[in-house]
């Protein structure tokens, strides 16, 4: 028997609050209907990404050897959800009825899917251009239907260029966050070519004698993100005031992860860095004071550092598809 809606934005509440205390903390200043929407559309992503990966809640990694098999379920499932058919699956059942409210289209999801596909197959990228692309399409993409899920309008290209932004200062915070962890499955996202003129083999990037190396790569990708996250600030200051006030929380916690990482330098691993909630409680209650306010000019001047935008990312991606 299908779920009621009700059913499965409890479903949704109760994935973003076991999968992201962060965004779970940020959602609860939307809206009523918007926080709804923005939980189910979470609860298809974790789903995905925990399909993709064979974890659970964004766990260890499991079994990767049927990646495909699993990649082909995610995309199977997700276009029963939009042509609106029962799936089995609450977070799938959930995705359609967010993408009939919000005007969420097959593409939209398709983007993001394809950084599954990504690590389906083993993929390594190996300059700048290459890892921000992942980002867009595991981050960026989906800050792009989160904007839509506020309500920016498909005609509205530079808000969600701006919310596609901080879906790639997200990304390369955790990336940053987490570059033991993904060393120990196996992955790297950090440029080949930043490696390589580091003079750091591949898969070596995390032995102690690269540590200095390694910090300074971590600059780079941290410059990078503070780019992307000012670029963001001014699409959110265009926002009804209390999606406004989530997303600039919800930036704030992530953007603290990235800044503690850096300001750690060597020790930047000797734990999973992370926000307390005396630390959140900080954060949100800043972005309630700035969401009152235009953004700082300063934000301008970063935003221009971004070395791609969505626009590139989808020409990026039109060529590789070719």
């Amino acid at each position: 028997m299908p779920k009621s809606r009700d059913e499965l934005v409890a479903h949704a509440r109760n994935t973003i609050a076991h999968g992201s205390k962060s965004f779970a903390a940020a959602s609860m200043l939307f809206d009523r209907v918007t926080r709804e929407r923005v939980w189910l559309l979470y609860a298809w992503c974790r789903a995905a990404d925990d399909l993709a990966d064979a974890q659970d809640m964004g766990g260890e990694l499991g079994d990767q050897s049927d990646a495909a098999a699993r990649l082909a379920t995610i995309r199977e499932r997700t276009a029963l959800a939009l042509a609106g058919a029962e799936t089995g699956d609450a977070s799938f059942d959930g995705l359609a009825v967010v993408a009939q409210e919000c005007g969420l289209t097959a593409a939209m999801c398709d983007d993001v899917i394809a950084g599954f596909a990504l690590d389906a197959d083993d993929w390594r990228p190996r300059s700048e251009a290459d890892m921000l692309q992942y980002c867009y399409h595991v981050a960026g993409a989906v800050g792009v239907m989160m904007a839509k899920v506020m309500g920016v309008p498909d005609q509205d290209a530079d808000t969600l260029d701006r919310a596609c932004d901080l879906g790639i200062a997200f990304q390369l915070a955790n990336i940053v966050r987490d570059l033991w962890e993904d060393d120990a499955a196996g992955r790297c996202y950090l440029p080949v070519e930043w490696l390589v003129e580091a003079d750091i083999a591949p898969g070596q990037h995390m032995k102690p004698m690269y540590r200095a190396e390694l910090v300074a790569m971590v600059h780079d990708a941290c410059l990078m993100a503070r780019a992307y996250e000012a670029s963001a600030r001014i699409g959110a200051a265009r926002l009804p005031l209390r999606c406004r006030w989530a997303i600039l929380s919800a930036t704030g916690i992530y953007g603290s992860i990235a800044r503690k990482v850096e300001k750690a330098g060597v020790h930047g691993w000797d734990h999973r860095a992370f926000t307390s909630r005396f630390e959140k409680l900080g954060h949100v209650f800043g972005a309630g004071a700035a969401s009152l306010r235009a953004p700082p000019a300063s934000c301008a001047q970063e935003a221009e550092a971004r070395p791609l935008t969505r626009r590139d990312f989808e020409e990026r991606a039109r060529k590789a598809a070719a």
